[in-house]
């Protein structure tokens, strides 16, 4: 006889940091939620830099504290223009304390985030994890029907995509993407090296795309370390593939010029090519869409699983309150106002992402002049400047419950108040 599941109010799909975190934060919602997907623990190089918005998420979930081990601080985000125009861009430092914060965030690595979420998730109440891949999901009218590898059927009121950019559900329900691609691949790699990192995230512009380093925690025999996003064309990607790792570790040194001294690769290296997605709608009847099903872009600003939570956060806070209501949670209307409220963060970090990306892969004179001005700019202008961080890891406008400032209580709850004042949201109407 096959393993009895409870029967569900909401299925997951997809079981990577996106996919668990939205598990976790529906069951505790009061949901009984299934997460069916394939645990992925390998390294790849990969790792996930949290802003203040993410930290006050897993805060409110309980998880932080178990997390924070795994975690490096990024108190200093540092901006350098190494593309050898003719005009070159200031160096800019952004300061977590300019805007009241101790640190803009924490880094952590994707495979230790995935295990740690994994193990929460498997002894969480309401919550069920199946692993496997899905074959099969049927919309129906009161119900959505998932059919899992092994053949064991399920049904719920709602499915909720976090299924990656290949989407099975987004396809299923006949919602429309558009995707396209970059003349990028991006190395990630773990990195042990000489100097310190300070807590800082030093970021190199060049022309084939940032190069960026992020702190990491030390371990055992390795007291700096730090994780490498490199984006590179494809060229340069196959060659770099094929290096030993001390002459992959050299060239990469010699990229950001010795400034962390010596360094070794510490982990496998993973190389991934570049591309964007777009959907036409972010939800339907009986299902919505998280993370990269509803939204994929170059790990530029490190936005990626940040919004991911700010689209759980807002759909966990819908569904709340279409519950106090009576109403179906699964109905597109009930869905609807997800759709909009997400629209705006989605909308501008796809485009500043993508227009700052390949803003670095042209040579033309006036897009340098306007890179140039507008790095000036927050180097020089101090509101503009806090205005750019502010929003860079806490957008403005509502925040969902998940994300607002915890009130002060047991360790690890108590927070600085991120200076900038919020509009309250008006109440939703039936």
């Amino acid at each position: 006889m096959g393993q009895e599941f409870p029967a569900p109010d909401i299925i997951v799909a997809g079981a990577g940091a996106a996919g668990l975190s939205a598990a976790i934060a529906l069951a505790d919602a009061g949901f009984q939620t299934l997460c069916i997907g394939r645990l992925d623990f390998g390294a790849h190089g990969r790792t996930v830099a949290l802003f203040e918005g993410s930290l006050r998420f897993y805060r409110a979930l309980g998880l932080w504290p178990q997390l924070t081990p795994l975690a490096a601080p990024i108190e200093t985000i540092s901006m350098i223009d190494d593309t050898g125009a003719a005009i070159r861009a200031r160096t800019v430092t952004f300061s977590a304390s300019e805007i009241g914060l101790p640190a803009f965030g924490a880094n952590i690595e994707n495979n230790a985030l995935v295990e740690a979420l994994a193990g929460i998730a498997k002894a969480r109440p309401n919550l069920t994890l199946h692993e496997g891949f899905l074959n099969d999901i049927a919309f129906e009218k009161d119900s959505v029907r998932a059919t899992a590898e092994d053949g064991t059927v399920f049904e719920a009121k709602l499915l909720v995509a976090a299924d990656g950019r290949k989407s099975l559900a987004r396809g299923k329900a006949g919602i429309g993407a558009r995707a396209w691609t970059y003349p990028q691949v991006a190395l990630t790699v773990f990195l042990a090296h000489q100097q310190p990192h300070r807590q800082i995230s030093t970021e190199f512009h060049t022309r084939s795309g940032p190069c960026t380093l992020v702190p990491l925690p030390a371990k055992d025999g390795a007291p700096n370390r730090s994780s490498l996003v490199w984006l590179m064309g494809s060229a340069d990607a196959k060659r770099r593939a094929a290096l030993a790792p001390d002459a992959l570790a050299a060239e990469i040194e010699s990229q950001i010029h010795g400034f962390l001294g010596t360094m070794r690769l510490d982990g496998q290296p993973g190389f991934f090519p570049m591309t964007g997605l777009r959907v036409g709608r972010l939800a339907g009847h009986r299902i919505a869409l998280i993370g990269e099903a509803a939204h994929v872009f170059p790990p530029l600003a490190a936005q990626g699983l940040n919004l991911s939570l700010r689209d759980t956060a807002n759909l966990v806070e819908i569904l709340e309150d279409a519950r106090r209501l009576g109403r179906d949670i699964g109905t597109a209307a009930t869905l609807a106002p997800y759709s909009v409220e997400r629209r705006s963060d989605i909308s501008v970090r796809t485009l500043g992402i993508d227009v700052l990306n390949r803003s670095l892969l042209t040579d033309l004179i006036p897009v340098d002049f306007l890179r140039s001005a507008g790095l000036l700019a927050f180097a020089m202008i101090g509101p503009l400047r806090r205005a750019i961080m502010r929003e860079g890891i806490l957008p403005h406008g509502h925040l969902p419950r998940l994300m607002r400032p915890q009130p002060s209580g047991p360790a690890g709850t108590n927070e600085p108040a991120l200076r900038r004042t919020r509009p309250s949201r008006p109440q939703r109407l039936t």
